[in-house]
């Protein structure tokens, strides 16, 4: 049975480094997919899917709920691993209702947890415009990135927590300390 692990926080929190991170150091047995990296190499690919998600991602929108979904389900079950970390996921009450009605069904995925790496949101506009990857990292993108973010967060932890799920972890220390506490959790709950 596969274990799945989902790391939520905000654009510029460090989920996408840390999940990377714990994956290189685990590598035989931690897979790591980024929801992001997942949809930027379709839009990469030039697909006219690609075309499509990037028409949301370079507004800072939610991609539509069918193209996440599908994305995610494929990687968890096309990977070689049977520990899974992916990051930015869910993003909306709509994509963390979607994957609760799958893993319902699909008996060889365990949700174990839900990881949240807290930052304030200085803190994660000081990291997004100082890495500046592209055209999504500006301020007015940010601020509609991290309006998409927080409008569910409160709904999605309150799902999370009822199923004792969800594990929080302080983003605002060193990366070395963020890795080696997420890794920690993570090892204790396989």
């Amino acid at each position: 049975m596969k274990k799945l692990f989902l790391v939520i926080g905000a654009p510029g929190s460090g989920k996408t480094t840390d999940a990377s991170l714990i994956a290189e150091k685990n590598s035989d047995t931690i897979a790591h997919y980024s929801t992001g990296e997942l949809l930027r190499d379709e839009v990469a690919s030039g697909s006219e899917l690609g075309k499509t998600i990037d028409s949301y991602v370079s507004a800072g929108n939610l991609v539509p709920l069918n193209i996440v979904i599908n994305t995610i389900v494929s990687a968890i079950k096309n990977s070689p691993k049977n520990v899974i970390l992916i990051d930015g996921f869910p993003r909306s009450d709509e994509q963390m209702r979607a994957l609760d009605e799958i893993l319902q069904t699909e008996k060889s995925v365990n949700l174990v947890s839900v990881v949240e790496v807290e930052v304030s949101e200085q803190v994660a506009c000081d990291r997004v415009l100082g890495r500046a990857r592209g055209a999504d990292d500006n301020v007015e993108v940010f601020k509609n990135r991290m309006k998409v973010y927080t409008a569910p967060l409160a709904s999605i932890q309150s799902f999370y927590e009822s199923k004792k799920l969800l594990h929080k972890i302080n983003g605002e220390r060193t990366i070395d300390e963020i890795v080696n506490d997420m890794e920690a959790y993570i090892k204790s709950q396989i």
